[in-house]
């Protein structure tokens, strides 16, 4: 096993070294599946779109800022590429026929299924949001529900910026920990 860090196998890919960005893949290859697999729900897909990842943090490893953990930045490609795919087969499965006259694509409308699902899942989400500390769940909301800058919300809360960007972010982070524990 390589004892590098993540950023000196990156540097090293980045110098020259193609193949040591297999270790990037040994390393992460877990979590990008995961999260492909449990938004596809097909293990072959999941496997393709895993593949594409890659590829992909390969093309913009330049662009990757050690700021920010590795794991962060892989996840975040994923979750974008898995957005992509999704928005390419919603509009690859739409036929000649419900393009509107002017040449749109109506609004899609979505089964009862998949309404009520969504009603649950917001509902799910708001009770688990409603039992974050407040100093957490005020600024969440102004920011995500309310559509509130940071700015705006600093105003409105009397609490410098730095703050409202950190508790949002603690807020956020607690709200994940607390949905996936509800899986």
């Amino acid at each position: 096993m390589d004892t590098r860090t993540d950023l000196e196998i990156i540097n090293d890919c980045l110098g020259g070294n193609n193949d040591s960005f297999s270790e990037i893949v040994n390393r992460y290859k877990n979590l990008v599946y995961s999260i492909i697999l449990r938004q596809t729900k097909n293990s072959d897909d999941a496997n393709d779109l895993a593949q594409d990842v890659f590829l992909k943090a390969f093309k913009n490893l330049k662009s990757y800022t050690p700021e920010f953990k590795f794991s962060t930045w892989i996840m975040r490609i994923t979750t974008n590429h898995i957005i992509d795919q999704h928005r390419k087969r919603k509009l690859d499965s739409i036929s000649y026929e419900t393009y509107t006259e002017e040449g749109g694509v109506p609004g899609v409308t979505r089964s009862l299924e998949d309404e009520y699902l969504q009603e649950e899942e917001t509902a799910r989400i708001n009770k688990i949001l409603s039992g974050l500390p407040e100093i957490y769940r005020v600024p969440v909301m102004l920011y995500h529900h309310k559509g509130l800058s940071y700015i705006e919300i600093a105003e409105k809360t009397g609490e410098p910026i730095s703050k409202v960007k950190n508790r949002i972010f603690r807020g956020r982070k607690m709200l994940k920990n607390l949905l996936i524990v509800g899986e």
